[in-house]
């Protein structure tokens, strides 16, 4: 992944990238170094994660900035990446930023911004990351309603216009193994996709406690993931990996319509569950009459599952088993070559991509995956089939008035501290 400083900045220029994508050439010029510049907004698990994965992805790098809405997180964050990468992660106070407002000035500081926060604020922080000029690696999903991803694919066109990379974080994408087995069905090792099967059958995941001085808008964001307005509901945040896939072997093509079933059996506990649900299964209809079945949970106890099935006219394929077979279940292909880390695959191919001036974009491609993913939470939470377009020119935003510790959040608590959960056929609309 090293290039010398003459062969970046004449890679840069037969790229015919616009000026205003020209930030890390500028930083060479002005610094005589080919270092990129790296921002991190959102520095919990996730976030602390990428900032290593970009780090170890590509030697000339340093991480010079880092924000969070928690002022610990992000103490927390430098600490460690300072001990792991000493001058590689030159942190000094002022390039710590917490608040709401954080990310304005991490991506002043850098080059490249990874955008690793909670969901809710993913399409905010990509309009000012490519509205400034940098590149930017975006974590899944991006967005939590229609307002935010129709955000995104404006974003996504505005960094094409500029010569922009960005890399979203549905790392399957960049997995050696998928890639070859994806190629493979979508040559037509399995015939003509007839059906799709999707499965991420899994445990409960975290909550997070109400903290002494917290407001109702900081407990909430202190306790994301089991808010829809921050996480999007599991079958957003989580089962958008398995959807992805399905959207990847439909050529990124939406299909016409869903219609599903969900609830929220054991996650039951209030305050800490929040108002998401904890299983979903929703069937996706394509235009030219192919489904996609997808199924998703979150319950300790129970079978777990997480895979992707393609059945064809002639076999059919398991994508996380890297395997193929023919009709008559006889194994005609599976990978068999080098494994690769694709949390370092994905900023591996980011970095080529800058240095290289390929122009990557997957703005699209995680807009679409992630609107699969919101509609099947909403053919679930409202018990209706609901066609794509329908939801995608909807005014669904689930964004709060105000951004601030005191304001309140768009979903509150009642006299009992209990939330309102989407009941079927009931209270829930689009």
């Amino acid at each position: 992944m090293s290039i010398t400083r003459r062969n970046f900045v004449k890679a840069g220029a037969a790229a015919g990238l616009a000026v205003s994508g020209l930030s890390i050439a500028r930083s060479a010029h002005a610094q005589g170094s080919d270092i990129i510049k790296i921002g991190l907004v959102g520095c919990g698990g996730r976030g602390t994660g990428a900032a290593h994965n970009a780090l170890n992805a590509d030697p000339n790098t340093q991480i010079v900035a880092l924000g969070d809405l928690f002022e610990d997180r992000v103490k927390g964050c430098a600490a460690g990446l300072k001990n792991a990468y000493g001058d590689r992660a030159p942190l000094t106070d002022d390039c710590l930023f917490s608040g709401f407002d954080a990310y304005k000035a991490v991506i002043e500081k850098c080059d490249v911004v990874l955008l690793c926060s909670t969901p809710h604020y993913r399409p905010i922080h990509l309009r000012a990351a490519v509205e400034a000029g940098k590149h930017a690696f975006f974590e899944k999903p991006v967005a939590v309603d229609p307002a935010g991803v129709r955000s995104v694919l404006e974003s996504a066109k505005i960094g094409e216009e500029k010569g922009l990379t960005l890399v979203c974080g549905l790392c399957w994408r960049y997995h050696t193994a998928v890639q070859e087995t994806m190629a493979r069905v979508m040559d037509g090792a399995i015939g003509e996709i007839r059906a799709v099967q999707e499965t991420y059958l899994t445990g409960k995941l975290w909550t997070r406690a109400r903290q002494p001085n917290d407001t109702e808008m900081m407990f909430q964001n202190r306790n994301w993931y089991n808010f829809c307005w921050l996480s999007g509901d599991f079958n957003v945040e989580q089962h958008v990996h398995s959807l992805d896939k399905a959207m990847w072997v439909m050529g990124d093509k939406p299909p016409v319509q869903a219609w599903g079933v969900g609830g929220r059996a054991v996650r039951i506990e209030q305050p800490a569950y929040g108002d998401i649900y904890d299983m979903m299964g929703v069937t996706y209809e394509w235009e030219n009459g192919i489904k996609c079945h997808a199924f998703c949970r979150q319950q300790n106890g129970c079978f777990n599952d997480t895979n992707d099935d393609f059945i064809g006219t002639t076999g059919y394929a398991s994508i996380l088993k890297n395997t193929i077979w023919n009709s008559k279940g006889e194994v005609v292909w599976k990978y068999r070559g080098p494994r690769c880390d694709m949390y370092v695959n994905e900023h591996k191919y980011m970095f080529k991509s800058i240095r290289n001036g390929e122009k990557r974009n997957d703005g699209v491609t995680g807009a679409y995956s992630t609107m699969l993913a919101i509609l099947g939470r909403e053919v679930c939470y409202t018990g209706k089939r609901i066609k794509w377009d329908e939801l995608m020119n909807s005014q669904m935003n689930l964004a709060p008035a105000t951004y601030a510790v005191d304001a309140d959040a768009p979903t509150m608590p009642n006299e009992k501290g209990e939330y309102l959960v989407p009941l079927p056929g009931g209270n829930r609309t689009i």
